[in-house]
């Protein structure tokens, strides 16, 4: 897994810091990117604040999907100690479609 740990601005003596990831994953490449955050920091503001979308323009934080661990979230949660923010990537095939094309295939192919 390709990784890259991004130092963002330095925290401010009364802010009380907390350590996050924000990933995401195409089909090649896997980037987890770990910073520290201040307390109280949201979904949106630790991808932005990761840098993550100068390296991939095409993630639109408005609209991507996210989620914590692999729940769904939503852009104006707030963080805790430990999160692991991910970033995930639009469906390019139905998951349903896609089981009934290979069940499909498969049926075909087998005939006694």
């Amino acid at each position: 897994m390709a990784s890259k740990l991004h130092d963002p601005s330095p925290l401010t003596s009364h802010q009380s810091p907390i350590r996050v990831e924000v990933v995401y994953a195409l089909r090649d490449e896997q980037v987890l990117l770990a910073l520290e955050v201040e307390e109280g920091t949201t979904v949106r503001q630790a991808i932005e604040q990761s840098g993550i979308t100068s390296r991939f323009p095409e993630i639109r934080v408005a609209s991507e999907r996210v989620g914590l661990f692999g729940t769904p979230a939503r852009l104006d949660t707030k963080l805790k100690d430990g999160d692991r923010v991910e970033i995930y990537r639009p469906l390019i095939a139905d998951p349903k479609q896609a089981r009934r094309a290979r069940a499909k295939r498969s049926r075909t192919g087998y005939r006694r």
